[in-house]
């Protein structure tokens, strides 16, 4: 069993705005749900902390989230920022729990980084899963001068856009440039040294915020728009930015990114014929692309807001993450490379930019 590296994962959303206890069997958490319909996913999530073990992913990005923007969406529609705030404090929170009961370890530079490697170099450690924290949407950061306070707390990565309007930057369904605030955003990442995720931003506030950000950039859960004709993705030419800047880019597992003409609520996995192969095709597009496999990577996206209904057929469970080893041997990929697409590359990204 190889190593999974997962870019991707709303645990805290899960834990907090689901009430699961992810470290249950997935067959526990969803028989708790059946009566349940107020969100999307009740009772067909494919994430629990058994499951990553069972799959490799000993390594994962672990988001806050708690959006501004109007209108709003699960944990996105708060009227004030400091509320916004409170409610990422709660997921930390939760996080800190599960490090006190052994079932997480945060990243926080290149040493914890190291020492979550030590434990998983095998894949199939039973010891805590390393996560690297990050923010999907900026919204609760009251200010770019309270980002240091996000930063003593072990945030790393920060993605300035999600969904719509939001109060730094404009999401991938808007058009408009970075605003005077979101660049200051961005100067503040840039001085403490923060990942920025190109994830989320729309065209233009993409490229403002690759223009001014000095320091690492990766995209954690995107595919590519050549395969799927929506903003939502990246066209050929933000993922030629993006690899230029040395980049890696998660391949994510929602659906309605993974082929074309799938209509949200209406188009089952089973009659659009998606499979976990279907991801294959958008990362071999970034690698053709790139002319090599450094650049790609998982950002699975598994419970992000939805459940199998809105995941690739195949995908019963994101151990189903440890199949792409021989998708990709399939298509020709080396061990080598597999190994990179995997985990290598967001690992060797993590190891020149994390702090020492």
């Amino acid at each position: 069993m190889k190593l999974v590296f997962d870019a991707h994962l709303d645990l805290s959303l899960n834990a907090l705005d689901y009430n699961r206890d992810l470290r249950r069997e997935l067959v526990e958490i969803r028989s708790g749900e059946t009566e349940l319909s107020d969100l999307g996913g009740r009772g067909r999530g494919v994430v629990c902390f058994p499951e990553m073990r069972r799959g490799g992913v000993g390594l994962c990005v672990g988001t806050l989230l708690a959006g501004c923007m109007k209108p709003g969406a699960v944990a996105s529609g708060w009227n004030a920022p400091e509320t916004a705030w409170a409610q990422t404090q709660g997921q930390l929170a939760w996080y800190r729990a599960m490090e006190e009961v052994g079932e997480l370890s945060q990243i926080v530079d290149r040493a914890t980084l190291a020492d979550a490697l030590d434990r998983w170099k095998t894949g199939e450690s039973e010891g805590p899963i390393g996560y690297l924290l990050s923010l999907e949407g900026a919204d609760s950061i009251r200010t770019p001068a309270h980002l240091a306070q996000s930063w003593e707390q072990g945030l790393r990565a920060l993605g300035p856009a999600h969904y719509g309007v939001g109060r730094y930057a404009l999401g991938h369904d808007q058009d408009g440039p970075l605003s005077e605030r979101g660049r200051d955003l961005v100067r503040a990442m840039d001085e403490l040294g923060m990942i920025l995720d190109a994830t989320h931003l729309c065209d233009r506030a993409f490229h403002d915020a690759l223009d001014l950000f000095e320091g690492g950039v990766w995209a954690s859960h995107s595919n590519c728009r050549a395969l799927v004709d929506n903003p939502r993705q990246f066209s050929d030419e933000q993922i030629r930015c993006l690899v230029e800047r040395g980049a890696v880019i998660g391949g994510a597992l929602d659906t309605w990114m993974m082929v074309p003409g799938w209509q949200r609520g209406v188009t089952t996995p089973q009659e659009a014929g998606v499979k976990l192969e279907d991801l294959v095709d958008h990362m071999d597009h970034i690698c053709q692309l790139a002319g090599s496999a450094d650049h790609v990577g998982i950002g699975s996206d598994l419970d992000g807001g939805f459940g199998m209904e809105q995941t690739p057929q195949d995908v019963s469970s994101i151990a189903a993450l440890q199949r792409l080893d021989g998708l990709l041997a399939a298509r020709g990929y080396s061990s080598e490379d597999i190994d990179r697409i995997l985990h290598g590359n967001f690992i060797r990204f993590l190891q020149a930019h994390l702090p020492g």
